[in-house]
């Protein structure tokens, strides 16, 4: 049943980071074909914008050291969608160019403590390397999109000031990203913190259709946080197929918002979003098997064919 709510955005852009941000933290090493069924199949339950891996290091993030043999196993992308890769330094990004990448993004940290664990860099060490990244993405004509991670809580330095986010959020677009994602990577945050964190950045001159959220739903906060977000005029979530994922830098970061809980909030509350979200649960569900457990997602759970 599809009951709207005054204040809210007709449509909402779902940003896919499950084959990234969800197999990154898996244990089970998906082979690449796995990998590329996985992309085709959420694009043809009509995700447009689909994360697809990432060019770390392999030592550090094994799960993700195919990433070569996925791209070229990729099928042509529909026009006008995307699939961007996680790029950390300029090595990344030769790599990005030479697969023939138009999309990227860059991961952050609002902390310290996150930033050397993470990137083995200070904030500002960290800042410095992204500069030349992004300066030659855009002269290559890619667009960029810059996460900032920790920015409702730290496993090690607890609260995270509101303001000490915002400093970090404008250093990174000022290089000339075009948008932000604010990541609550340990879940920690709620309704209130994120209200109050969007308005900050709005008012430092990050405007709100630039702006994305990426939750994880250790707490059960995700969705509140979602709506949220909305109220607040974003229009760009991040979530995960089936809810996989979480953060390898962090013990504490449990799973991403699953996407199909997500969906099924969105379309109660009378919001586009493209997506079939019974194709989108069969892939969560086959997904699932590959990865020989079940979908923590409750939405997946439930449409579940029940046995006989």
């Amino acid at each position: 049943m599809r009951v709207p709510l005054d204040g809210l955005p007709d449509r909402v852009e779902i940003y896919e980071v499950g084959p990234r941000d969800g197999l990154q933290n898996e244990k089970a090493i998906v082979p690449a074909d796995v990998k590329a069924e996985f992309v085709a199949r959420l694009a043809d339950a009509g995700l447009r914008t689909i994360e697809t891996t990432s060019f770390v290091h392999p030592k550090w993030v094994p799960q993700l050291a195919d990433a070569e043999e996925l791209l070229a196993a990729l099928p042509p992308a529909a026009p006008g969608a995307r699939r961007p890769v996680l790029v950390p330094n300029e090595r990344g990004l030769e790599r990005a160019l030479r697969n023939g990448v138009t999309e990227i993004a860059i991961f952050g940290s609002a902390t310290e403590s996150f930033a050397r664990r993470n990137l083995n860099r200070t904030v500002d060490e960290s800042i410095a390397m992204f500069a030349p990244v992004v300066e030659r993405a855009l002269a290559e004509g890619m667009w960029v999109r810059a996460y900032v991670s920790m920015a409702c809580g730290d496993p090690w330095e607890g609260d995270v000031p509101i303001d000490q986010v915002v400093r970090v959020a404008t250093r990174m677009m000022d290089l000339g990203c075009a948008q932000l994602s604010i990541g609550d990577t340990i879940g920690v945050g709620t309704p209130g913190q994120v209200t109050a964190l969007i308005e900050a950045l709005v008012a430092a001159g990050i405007g709100v259709d630039r702006l994305a959220v990426h939750f994880h739903d250790t707490y059960g906060q995700a969705l509140a946080n979602t709506l949220a977000a909305l109220r607040a005029g974003v229009t760009t979530v991040d979530a995960s197929a089936g809810g996989i994922g979480g953060c390898p830098f962090a013990e504490s970061a449990t799973g991403n918002l699953a996407t199909e809980d997500l969906v099924w909030m969105l379309h109660g509350l009378g919001i586009d979003t493209g997506v079939d979200l019974a194709a989108l649960a069969a892939t969560s569900r086959w997904m699932a098997e590959r990865l020989g457990r079940p979908s923590p997602s409750r939405v997946v759970q439930a449409l579940a064919p029940k046995e006989q």
